[in-house]
């Protein structure tokens, strides 16, 4: 039977992860039973492919009495997979994690213990990693670039091992956003926001769902759904060309009036060709920010369905009988 009111809720996304998920049982479920807490777990299939629907349901009845499954009917995004747990989940602290394993289920304790100390959101920063170098790079510098434009201070915003009190999460679902970025969006309704060090593992089994195009669309997402900034330092980037190339005409003017010579560097800064190319470069680097924020008003205005829930998988509180839920649809 399941707890109407567990104190901790783990929400797990998965998608194509058949060659990891009993690894993640066999690891999951003891680190959670030594907890002095009463739990419960949530896996979010986002529109696999493989077999990992089928061992969801197969591990659901195994385990009833803590295990929950929500069945998307279509991919839709590592984010949003979690948006349909948060909605599902009954938990006061709810924690996020990853199925490949790469964070360790035995430091959900951790997080657990730095909200009851009063902490409304937990983060997590990996003590080691164990990416591949560009990603390590590439996380560090895309790191630094959001929190100068967003003010979001996320030490290591790539670890989905985090922690959220009911209040968050309540926050969280009344967003009604069609993109967004769960751990910046947490950060801007917390109180007492904290972050823990925890360990880091080699992905046990599949690859990776993020490419390095994936990572720069995702921080292109959080930048512009977090801030104006991107658009405020074109703007001022615009002037300042203006007042550059103005400058320049001007020497132009006054080096034709008096007949100088002009030799060397300055004569590539004037020359008309590379001025118009660097100027219609900075106009297509512009039209392209402003495309971002058009895009998402032309997301967000269609108002069409962020996920579909085909079916959930639980034991009802007063029944221990496993039954699936009729599928709903979530706005």
């Amino acid at each position: 039977m399941s707890h109407a009111h567990p104190e901790l809720s783990v929400v797990i996304p998965v998608y194509n992860e058949e060659a990891g998920l009993q690894s993640l049982y066999d690891r999951l479920y003891p680190a959670l039973d030594k907890l002095d807490a009463t739990y419960e777990i949530i896996f979010v299939n986002d529109g696999s492919r493989d077999r990992s629907a089928a061992m969801l349901r197969e591990q659901f009845q195994r385990r009833p009495d803590v295990t929950r499954v929500v069945l998307l009917a279509a991919n839709a995004g590592q984010h949003m997979a979690i948006m349909a747990g948060f909605e599902q989940c009954r938990g006061d602290v709810v924690v996020t994690l990853d199925a490949d394993l790469q964070n360790p289920p035995e430091e959900i304790g951790k997080l657990l213990e730095a909200v009851r100390a009063g902490h409304d959101y937990v983060g997590s920063i990996r003590r080691q990693r164990e990416d591949a170098m560009w990603r390590s790079v590439a996380s560090k510098a895309m790191n630094r670039l959001r929190e100068r434009i967003t003010r979001i201070k996320m030490t290591d915003q790539g670890c989905m091992l985090r922690a959220y009190r009911r209040e968050i999460v309540e926050a969280m679902l009344d967003c009604r956003e069609v993109n967004t970025f769960i751990p910046a969006l947490a950060y801007t309704f917390a109180h007492q926001p904290t972050e823990v060090v925890v360990e880091h593992e080699a992905r046990a089994a599949g690859e990776s769902k993020y490419s390095l195009y994936s990572l720069i669309r995702l921080n292109f997402d959080l930048m512009t759904g977090f801030s104006v900034a991107p658009l405020q330092f074109f703007s001022l980037l615009g002037i300042l060309v203006s007042l550059l190339s103005l400058l320049t005409y001007v020497g132009v003017i006054i080096h034709r009036l008096f007949n100088h010579e002009i030799t060397g560097l300055l004569e590539v800064i004037w020359d008309r060709d590379i001025l118009a190319f660097f100027l219609v470069g900075l106009v297509l680097f512009g039209q392209g920010i402003l495309g971002e924020y058009i895009g998402r008003i032309h997301m967000q205005v269609r108002y069409r369905p962020r996920y579909r829930i085909g079916a959930i998988l639980e034991s009802p509180v007063d029944d221990a009988a496993p039954v699936a839920a009729p599928a709903t649809q979530q706005p």
